[in-house]
């Protein structure tokens, strides 16, 4: 298999951990919870196609140690770009700069970075207004299924994330990608 030339900003809540098994603390940290169905060999499958991964999360950085830690991934990800560090959440565009920055990445990086995620007014707006191609994972029922605006809508809709997988070799097997 090729070397993969993406770069991936994946989401974390109900892209790859499912929201309705999070135990938490009395303190809100989630200590605990389950991949949904697909993500770990969504993950495998990016890591062996040699995709750059970073994640892209609102939450608290505790709760996403615990839960990356829980599946031994604890360095899975080349960064991690926290809204608890940041200040901010998605969509604002300091939660993709973060992340830009952590990469070292160039505005000329953007035709190969793809944001995935489960929120089209938090994950898929964010990556549109940032320039970057955004993948609505469309699995969860707890979130918007309708884009209210032209910014909510994603170029790609994939409905588990295995299909990630598949769509990045599509688009590896067209001439000009995402350009």
């Amino acid at each position: 298999m090729r070397k993969s030339k993406w770069i991936v900003l994946l989401d974390s809540g109900d892209t790859i951990v499912d929201e309705a098994t999070q135990v938490h603390d009395g303190e809100g940290i989630v200590l605990s919870a389950s991949f949904i169905p697909g993500a770990d060999a969504m993950l495998a499958g990016l890591k062996e196609r040699g995709c750059t991964v970073s994640l892209v999360a609102d939450g608290e950085t505790k709760s996403f140690e615990n839960i990356y830690h829980q599946h031994g991934m604890d360095d899975y990800f080349a960064t991690r770009t926290i809204s608890e560090e940041v200040g901010v959440q998605k969509p604002d565009g300091r939660m993709f700069q973060d992340a830009w920055d952590k990469l070292r990445l160039k505005d000329e990086d953007k035709k190969r970075c793809l944001m995935v995620g489960n929120n089209l007014r938090k994950d898929i707006k964010g990556a549109n207004l940032f320039g970057i191609t955004s993948v609505w994972l469309d699995w969860s029922p707890r979130y918007f299924h309708e884009p209210r605006t032209d910014e909510e809508k994603p170029a790609y809709t994939i409905h588990n994330p295995e299909e990630l997988l598949q769509l990045l070799d599509s688009l590896n097997d067209t001439p000009e990608g995402l350009s």
